[in-house]
């Protein structure tokens, strides 16, 4: 049994910050509480500390850590975080010092994927992101060797394969590349079709556990792991979604966003990404009752810019507003939306916006078509517009979502 899955205790948890003036050093350590939350561990004491630079030897100054390494003596601290990423120098340095097994933010993260990651390819992307971490901190001995055994932060390859040399590292490193690669192709090819078969893709993305599981939980019925943890959901889901007017859509769940997420964790997970870029609606899903709601609406219309969304339709949804005092105080930009994913609150309004933002005006009629006109139905099912057709006794039934060019030609045979 692994040592933070133990029932008796949970492990504590030293959380360490620097703030340099470069971001919001408050708001950062209250996300890497949570993040420590959800990795299974108790945070136990922050300790923060004002500095240009970081210290070269152990990020924060030899005042401090002589502290913190007091406190873990004293308080029985299973490791330490620190909320900026370490040189393998300042972490062997620091473990010596304080005796007390030491992870940075990044690894955390990666502890956490390693956690959530339930596919096949999610294991795959986490142990590739986790050998390209790891590989330049090997020690081989020590402390540091021992932070690959058990607890927070030790989640992922493991000990046989973190302990051989680096080209058998190398090598494993390509052979997750190549089963990624195959695993891609996959994926275009599933697009493709759905390209071919005119389905319309529409992508929920956003920062971590602003409610994209419950939202597509509400809307689908999906069964998609919903807790009030970050990144509890790693995994793209897609399902189907009947809007309003009739037409079926296909809904998307992708990973959660945080500030400061390592540019290889992003590339880690490209693929989860790459279901939003090319969706052709996004759904901008920020959780409304958080104080720094509109950094995060920040931190995901960047990460979509990059991605080259520019060019779709981006509606911002802003969840959870039964928690908000003042709902209308929200800003109330063009196609914002507010609901609770939660009650089902403003979920119709939603559907209805999701219509409204569709790349081709479409509607579904059915219809009865006479038997010396079935040449219609040929020309439904060329333009990929027919969907099902049954011969009976009074004509043809038939189903067909069609574009608005087209609608003239089927309203008079529509029952």
């Amino acid at each position: 049994m692994e040592l933070h899955e133990t029932a008796e205790k949970l492990q504590r948890a030293l959380l360490v910050g620097l703030d340099t003036g470069e971001y919001d050093a408050e708001a950062s350590m209250d996300e890497l509480k949570e993040l420590v939350k959800s990795a299974g561990a108790e945070p136990v004491i922050t300790f923060m500390q004002k500095r240009e630079h970081p210290d070269g030897k152990t990020c924060v100054g030899a005042g401090r850590i002589a502290e913190i390494a007091e406190y873990c003596s004293q308080q029985e601290i299973d490791f330490i975080v620190f909320d900026t990423e370490l040189t393998p120098g300042q972490l062997r340095n620091i473990e010596e010092i304080t005796n007390t097994r030491t992870i940075d933010r990044t690894m955390l993260i990666l502890d956490i994927f390693a956690l959530r990651a339930k596919t096949n390819e999610g294991k795959l992307q986490v142990e590739l992101a986790q050998l390209k971490y790891m590989n330049n901190r090997l020690t081989g001995k020590g402390i540091e060797m021992s932070r690959l055994g058990g607890g927070v932060g030790t989640r992922g390859p493991g000990e046989t394969k973190l302990e051989t040399d680096r080209r058998h590292i190398r090598r494993r490193m390509e052979f997750l590349r190549n089963m990624l690669v195959s695993m891609e192709q996959h994926r275009d090819q599933l697009r493709t079709r759905r390209k071919k078969d005119g389905i319309i893709t529409v992508a929920i993305v956003g920062y971590t556990n602003a409610g994209k599981s419950t939202l597509m939980n509400t809307l689908t019925q999906a069964g998609v792991l919903s807790e009030d943890k970050l990144f509890a959901t790693l995994e793209t889901t897609s399902r189907a979604l009947k809007l309003p007017g009739g037409v079926t859509v296909m809904l998307i769940d992708t990973v959660g966003l945080v500030r400061r997420l390592p540019h290889h964790l992003v590339e880690a997970f490209k693929s989860t990404l790459e279901e939003a870029s090319l969706a052709d609606v996004i759904l901008n899903l920020c959780d409304a009752s958080c104080e720094e709601y509109k950094l995060h609406l920040d931190v995901t219309e960047q990460l979509l810019s990059e991605l080259g969304c520019g060019d779709r339709p981006i509606i911002t949804v802003f969840n959870k507003c039964d928690l908000v005092q003042n709902p209308d105080d929200l800003p109330n930009t063009n196609g914002c939306v507010r609901i609770s994913a939660k009650s089902g609150a403003g979920i119709e309004e939603l559907l209805q916006t999701i219509e409204n933002n569709l790349p081709r005006k479409l509607k579904k009629f059915h219809l009865l078509v006479p038997f010396d006109k079935a040449s219609l139905l040929a020309a439904m099912r060329k333009a990929g517009a027919l969907r099902s057709e049954e011969y009976t006794e009074d004509g043809i039934e038939a189903v067909v979502v069609a574009e608005e060019p087209l609608w003239h030609l089927v309203e008079p045979y529509s029952v």
